[in-house]
């Protein structure tokens, strides 16, 4: 019994430091999405089409099979206009407001998860999850209060966050079915098929689309390390973690994104003491979050 419970703890171990990374990876694609010089969408398009392509790639040259079922198909091809959106709007509210800005909106995918995860999986709605959003709500309150210049970013960036909490939760569900690889091409997939409808719609293939040099070599970084290796790391996680705790340490990501925003473009300067108010009540929460679950779990146990 001993042994087994060591050995579901080295394979959670595992999978927080896997996440960790990946969460730090995701931190540095502000940085990338500020010196990128194209539109948003026309930078989530080339994303997904490099990170699709060498998912592609990758499943070829493993010879690894990745074929999925009809339904399959459509389920993962559908949750990529979550995916695709989630992106879009992330680097919008960056071009309206700082990373700073939009990294901490992104922290309240906490307080969505901790919504709609109960709802969408018929389970009882957890009184610290419900406080932690809480928390956060202040937190982005203040931030709204203090940071009125960036009011529409804010409002993008929190949009976007909703669309990364819906897609966490239905992939903590895809990812008991399926292999992460399969599930992360599928989405990207479906992500790039929305995503080039909508720009033929309003004839976004144009002079837009013509990329500086410095481009190519930020969007090959973004759409394979940040995006293809993210993604699928994030997602092959979700097997073992919550999408609420995913959620959780995703959260972590405004530390690491804002410290980096700080090396490259001296972002904090910037910022009000209203905005890092609020930016501490939101990321003490998610630090401190994990500390009052074990002890909530320790009390249970000695009752």
């Amino acid at each position: 019994m001993e042994g087994d419970n060591s050995s579901v703890r080295s394979t959670l171990n595992k999978n927080l430091i896997i996440l960790h990374f990946t969460v730090f990876i995701w931190g540095f694609t502000g940085i990338l999405g500020t010196l990128i010089t194209i539109a948003a969408v026309n930078l989530v398009w080339y994303r997904v089409l490099i990170a699709g392509l060498s998912l592609f790639l990758y499943f070829k040259f493993n010879k690894k099979a990745f074929s999925v079922n009809l339904n399959t198909f459509l389920k993962l091809a559908f949750t990529g206009v979550l995916v695709g959106a989630h992106w879009i709007l992330f680097f919008a509210s960056i071009k309206l407001s700082t990373v700073a800005v939009t990294l901490v909106c992104l922290s309240s995918i906490t307080l969505f998860t901790a919504v709609f995860e109960p709802l969408i999986n018929r389970k009882p709605i957890s009184k610290l999850e419900i406080l932690s959003g809480i928390l956060i709500i202040t937190g982005i309150t203040l931030i709204f209060k203090f940071e009125t210049q960036y009011t529409k970013g804010i409002i993008v960036g929190l949009l976007s966050a909703i669309c990364a909490s819906l897609f966490s939760i239905i992939n903590s569900k895809h990812i008991q079915k399926n292999e992460a690889p399969v599930i992360a091409f599928y989405e990207l997939f479906g992500a790039f098929f929305w995503i080039t409808i909508y720009m033929l719609f309003t004839h976004g293939f144009d002079s837009s689309m013509i990329l500086k040099r410095a481009d190519i070599g930020y969007l090959l970084i973004l759409g394979t390390i940040c995006t293809s290796l993210a993604y699928v790391a994030g997602v092959s996680v979700m097997r073992e973690l919550s999408a609420f705790r995913v959620a959780l340490i995703t959260n972590l990501e405004p530390v690491y994104g804002i410290l980096t925003a700080f090396l490259f473009f001296n972002d904090m300067k910037k910022m009000t003491a209203g905005f890092w108010v609020g930016a501490v009540i939101i990321l003490s929460t998610i630090f401190l979050y994990p500390i009052a679950q074990k002890q909530i779990t320790r009390r249970k146990r000695i009752n």
